[in-house]
């Protein structure tokens, strides 16, 4: 029996991981050199759209000054995202209690969901003296409802009939929340997380637009800022880099956590069979 051909190695440019990332990394580096050959073709000054290689240029020249300052964004970031997975878990875990409670308080998560950040901000840095709670508060309430809006899915979508097995053998609600309800939700979970990670970071960029903070608390939306004033757009496109990278990053690292958490054992994760 021939089995060369179910043996041999598939080359590396046919492989999916591989793809996965050259492809996007291929049209990144058409675009940018595209970018580069339009800005020096049609002589575009600084001050309207750097080159890309400017803005490299400034990344380098200015990098203690926006490390410093991605630093103090990623602070808030880091302790906006904790709390919204902290707090909205917990409301979560109270609302699939009953469903009086989620139809009397899903409302008012709602509510804080399409509020704007921006018009509540100033109030909240009013009431909060402190510049770094105050920018926790508001990039958490940016970041909260997917939190709460997908776990509260999750940890409905069980299947009936586990339910009913479940009670057919008097399980406890403690014992039919661990075993059941919450492993069902572990991906609508993971999707949450992935939401609010970004929505997090937004929400701490917004929150030091209207805050203004400076001196040694000054984050990159402060730098976005002063750039802007001063004119120096080549340092504004390096910090709105920053952040999106720093937002890559985060979306990746939620990935590989749900990849960690279900990559063994739940459909969404599973490598698809070929």
């Amino acid at each position: 029996m021939n089995m060369s051909s179910s043996t041999r190695r598939v080359p590396l440019i046919e492989r999916p991981e591989f793809v996965r990332v050259a492809a996007p990394l291929a049209v990144g580096c058409v675009l940018l050199g595209l970018w580069e050959w339009l800005v020096h073709l049609y002589a575009i000054p600084q001050y309207l759209i750097p080159a890309p290689s400017a803005i490299a240029k400034t990344l380098v020249t200015d990098w203690d000054l926006l490390f410093s300052s991605l630093l103090i964004t990623l602070k808030v970031t880091f302790l906006a995202f904790f709390m919204s997975v902290l707090i909205g878990t917990l409301v979560a875990f109270v609302f699939v209690q009953s469903r009086w409670i989620e139809l009397s308080l899903f409302p008012y998560a709602v509510l804080l969901q399409v509020t704007p950040v921006v018009a509540i901000a100033p109030l909240i840095i009013i009431w909060v003296k402190d510049p770094l709670p105050a920018l926790v508060i508001c990039a958490t309430i940016v970041a909260i409802f997917p939190i709460i809006s997908n776990t509260t899915l999750g940890l409905r979508s069980v299947n009936p009939g586990l339910l009913n097995l479940f009670r057919m053998n008097k399980a406890s609600r403690w014992q039919e929340l661990l075993r059941l309800r919450i492993p069902t939700a572990l991906p609508y979970f993971f999707g949450g997380l992935r939401i609010s990670s970004g929505l997090a970071l937004i929400g701490a960029v917004v929150a030091e637009f209207v805050a203004g903070t400076g001196g040694t608390s000054a984050g990159l939306a402060y730098q976005i800022l002063q750039a802007g004033f001063q004119i120096n757009i080549p340092r504004l496109f390096a910090a709105l880099l920053l952040i999106t990278v720093a937002g890559v990053a985060l979306f990746l690292l939620m990935v590989v956590l749900s990849r960690f958490a279900l990559g063994h054992w739940h459909e969404s994760e599973l490598a698809p069979e070929t």
